[in-house]
């Protein structure tokens, strides 16, 4: 039989090997990939917003630069559905959204217009597209974004439908590429 000593001693190591389990899926490049694979576990197809719910927004007057520097004109996208996605190249969720994201854009890419937004720099998400393959039109934000599309969160993800509707909003990871949100997307561009 074990003694008091022994036991303590065995749930002190325990414990301690509990907490540095818990320190490298936090704070280690093992930990993001961890968190990585977990979001894509649990990424769920984005739905409509419910009618009541849906809000109107204008892109006037925010200005974003493309990855060569150039001003995005605005005017060139009105009448249009986008998708657009605040991201970071450190944020786990982002990161595993973005598969999904490159196979919708694959096939969407004349049909939709595509927002990926960062305040990181361009070398490092050129470092990161570069890494993954990914060609996802990467804008940099010069001022803030309209208050309708303002979250403190990562992802923050929004579809805005030709009449410049929110129907889409989605802050966390999702399967942006499945069956149902495609044939959602179809809707949308088949709409008036």
């Amino acid at each position: 039989m074990f003694n008091k000593g022994e036991k303590k001693r065995k749930g002190w190591i325990g414990n301690l090997i509990f907490i540095l389990i818990l320190c490298v899926l936090l704070f280690t490049p093992l930990g993001t990939t961890f968190k990585v694979w977990v979001n894509r576990l649990v990424a769920m197809s984005p739905s409509l917003e419910k009618q009541e719910d849906v809000e109107q927004v204008s892109l006037d007057g925010w200005t974003l630069l493309d990855e060569d520097g150039q001003v995005l004109d605005m005017a060139s996208i009105k009448g249009r559905v986008v998708v657009l996605n605040f991201w970071a190249t450190w944020c786990p969720p982002c990161i595993a959204e973005k598969p999904s994201f490159q196979a919708l854009y694959d096939d969407y890419k004349d049909k939709v217009v595509f927002l990926f937004v960062t305040t990181d720099s361009l070398d490092k998400v050129q470092t990161f597209k570069e890494k993954n393959g990914y060609t996802l039109p990467t804008y940099f934000q010069q001022d803030a974004p309209p208050a309708l599309l303002y979250s403190s969160s990562l992802p923050a993800s929004y579809v805005i439908d030709k009449k410049g509707n929110i129907v889409v909003k989605k802050f966390r990871a999702a399967d942006w590429n499945s069956s149902k949100f495609r044939v959602t997307l179809d809707e949308l561009i088949q709409a008036k």
